[in-house]
Order: C-alpha cells, then structure tokens, then sequence
C-alpha cells in the first residue's frame, strides 16, 4: 500500500484537488482514475528519456511500471492557474528515491481533463 503525503496547502482550490488526484493516480498505476482524467489525445513527455503520444502507449508506460510498487508518495507544492498547473514531491519505491515535478496542461481552463502532460524527474542519491 502507498503512504500518501499531501502538503497542507495543496487543496486550497478545485484545480489543485484534480491535480493531486491525478499526481496520486500516477504514482499508484490506477490506470482507470488515470484515464478518466486525460484526453484520448494525451501527450507525456518525460524529459531526457521519451515522448508517449495517445492512451495507447500512455497506457503501456504506466503497465510497464506495475511491477516498482511507490511505497510513498509525498507531494510538497500544487499550483494551477488557467491552463496549467504544477506538482512536485518525491516518491519513494523499496530501493530508490525520486524527485519529480509534472507540469499539467489542461483541454480548457475548467481544469477536468488533462491534454499534456510534462515530467522531470531525479533519482536521490
């Protein structure tokens, strides 16, 4: 089960809700919640490594990554604002750490599905 870490600012608006259910989503391969909340166009670029077009290979990444079990999650700061918005935060798996930041572009400025998605991510040494 996933430890699950939220900054107390973070859902001050519905925006920042809807992004920290996604961020929450990611980290725990929920690849329903994931799809119910993209666009059947999405883009994922994840910087440095590869650039996944569509729900099809957006679906594969995230199958493909079943397999390292996050063991916490901890989000640190959520912003939004129009279009976009911002997580970042570490995940912790049994024998390695990251840093991450997903910037968040959403299909309008209502914020209920994303379109693209772009991601830094740091091992912790």
């Amino acid at each position: 089960m996933t430890r699950v870490i939220i900054g107390e600012d973070c859902g001050n608006s519905p925006k920042n809700i809807f992004v920290q259910e996604m961020t929450v989503a990611l980290a725990k391969g929920d690849v329903k919640a994931v799809l119910n909340s993209v666009t059947e166009d999405i883009r994922w670029s994840i910087v440095g490594d590869r650039v996944l077009q569509g729900t099809e290979q957006f679906v594969a990444a995230l199958q493909a990554k079943k397999n390292e079990k996050v063991v916490e999650l901890n989000i640190h700061h959520i912003a939004t604002h129009g279009k976009a918005g911002a997580v970042d935060g570490t995940l912790k798996f049994e024998n390695r750490s990251l840093a991450f930041c997903y910037v968040y572009e959403f299909s309008n400025a209502k914020g209920i599905a994303i379109k693209e998605i772009t991601s830094y991510i740091i091992e912790i040494k």
